[in-house]
């Protein structure tokens, strides 16, 4: 059974036990609300769901009308009932949440081109994945092909020179102070320059 209309979707909530108001809700921006709050990226959501991830990004889109089996995988995937996918979230409050990061005190995650520290790792549910990384790759040729990724990202240069590719774009220099903001879906890549490895602030939204 397709979830197909308004109409349809009062109906599927209803035989599921509720009756909520729910004429006015946009059921993909609803499942994008629960999984965000969770801090999952579509993978992780489309994986804990037993869903395509293509399939879970239309739903979100409003590209796909999901089945009503759909929508039981999704409601177990995000540990609620399906009349809570129909739900209207309750008025954002403050929740007073933070943590703070010690210099040199982040979470350190190496890999051959990177070395990743990451920050505020005790934090669960974050919308955004900041991380301190230093760049030890020099060439183009120590990547095994672009990075590319969920979401969008931000770096800032701290110390040295580095050399951001994308899959787009002509190469850019960028020296510290110096910043770039763009789509991590894109192919990117980052080297550095300057004789010391080159260090980044980098912000990953988990979209």
């Amino acid at each position: 059974m397709k979830v197909t209309d308004p109409k349809s979707m009062i109906r599927v909530a209803r035989e599921a036990g509720t009756e909520a108001p729910i004429e006015a809700l946009n059921l993909g921006e609803r499942v994008r609300e629960l999984r965000r709050s969770r801090g999952w990226t579509l993978e992780q959501a489309a994986s804990r769901a037993g869903l395509a991830r293509s399939t879970l990004s239309k739903i979100e889109n409003g590209q796909m009308s999901p089945t009503y089996d759909a929508l039981k995988k999704l409601a177990l995937g995000l540990s609620i009932t399906v009349p809570q996918l129909f739900t209207p979230p309750s008025k954002a409050q403050a929740n007073g949440r933070m943590t703070v990061t010690k210099s040199g005190a982040g979470v350190p995650q190496a890999t051959t081109t990177y070395e990743h520290q990451l920050l505020a790792a005790n934090l669960t549910r974050k919308q955004m994945l900041p991380y301190r990384a230093t760049i030890r790759s020099r060439s183009m040729d120590e990547f095994d092909g672009w990075v590319r990724h969920d979401g969008e990202e931000f770096l800032y240069v701290l110390t040295g020179v580095i050399r951001l590719y994308t899959e787009f774009y002509e190469p850019i220099e960028l020296r510290r102070g110096d910043s770039a903001y763009y789509d991590a879906a894109m192919g990117h890549n980052v080297i550095s320059l300057s004789d010391e490895d080159a260090t980044i602030l980098w912000v990953t939204s988990l979209a």
